[in-house]
């Protein structure tokens, strides 16, 4: 079965790596124009245009591209003369921080809230549920990070307002720097994990193996636990796979609110500049995270369904 997945998901490296390399490209603005400066003279442009590869055809490019990125290398960006990868991985366990502290919140709320209300389905705790996973999708997390700062960094000084420092600087001053961004970002999973959960919970409570587990006098946390919430996960690991790959892609706002040097504010940064390898780098990073959660949800599958590995 991962070999069967593994050798799918090859083909959407291709597709996704060429359609990243194209798209890019469109971008107005020439980056050599932009690193020779504004007086720079037509040959200096060339020159650099020449130096950078920007002169050959899209598929040398793009070939070249593909064969540098397989063994590690995105190119050097043009901004900062660095290379990418060393900038990617410079950046990358920041916003993993960020995303594992936003799926601790999601999972302490989500979870919780999607149980009751499925068990209790069409009744208040029901639609106390749907109200808040309700407000939760529909409530941007920028406006959520940006009220969180003025309550409890502003006006009860709870937390900092703005700022990253690592783990290496010890896990309560890492920790209080996250959980505001974290909240922020968190919501919004925990209130689609909540939705998920609340109809397949339902789901399930209504099953024949359900009656037979209340007919044999086990209590209701056993039934939820043991019975229930197994098979009532298949949505919710989906969701959450897709939900990681979101985090760890498409934090830019949340840290641009909070300061934090993550992935999302090296992408914006890259798109300012026209740092054409830079914005390669981030999104075909991003691309291989979803995939790879992809791949991982697939697992899961095969761990909680057995119908799954056999077939």
């Amino acid at each position: 079965m991962i070999g069967r997945r593994l050798l799918t998901l090859l083909p959407v490296m291709v597709i996704a790596s060429f359609l990243t390399f194209s798209l890019v490209l469109l971008i107005p603005g020439d980056p050599a124009e932009r690193i020779a400066g504004e007086n720079a003279t037509p040959q200096q442009v060339a020159h650099i245009e020449a130096d950078l590869g920007l002169d050959r055809p899209f598929l040398v490019q793009y070939a070249t591209f593909v064969g540098n990125a397989v063994s590690g290398d995105l190119g050097t960006s043009y901004a900062y003369n660095t290379p990418v990868t060393e900038m990617i991985s410079g950046r990358v366990p920041v916003t993993l921080s960020l995303t594992a502290m936003a799926l601790l919140f999601a999972l302490l709320i989500g979870i919780p809230l999607g149980a009751v209300a499925g068990l209790y389905a069409g009744r208040f705790p029901d639609r106390i549920a749907t109200v808040l996973s309700t407000g939760g999708l529909a409530i941007p997390n920028f406006v959520i990070g940006l009220a969180l700062v003025q309550m409890l960094a502003v006006e009860q000084q709870l937390f900092p307002a703005t700022g990253y420092l690592p783990l290496a600087e010890g896990v309560g001053p890492w920790a209080e720097r996250l959980v505001l961004p974290g909240i922020a970002l968190g919501i919004m999973v925990a209130a689609e994990i909540a939705r998920q959960l609340r109809a397949s919970v339902a789901d399930t409570m209504q099953q024949d193996y359900m009656r037979t587990a209340l007919a044999k006098g086990i209590s209701t946390p056993a039934r939820i636990v043991k019975h229930s919430m197994r098979n009532a996960m298949m949505p919710v690991v989906t969701v959450l796979g897709m939900q990681i790959a979101y985090l760890l892609g498409g934090t830019a706002v949340v840290e641009a609110v909070f300061g934090i040097p993550g992935l999302g504010d090296f992408a914006v940064q890259a798109v300012l500049a026209r740092d054409l390898p830079a914005i390669q780098g981030v999104v075909l990073f991003a691309v291989l995270v979803t995939v790879a959660m992809s791949l991982l949800v697939d697992l899961s599958y095969g761990f909680l369904n057995p119908k799954v590995r056999r077939n």
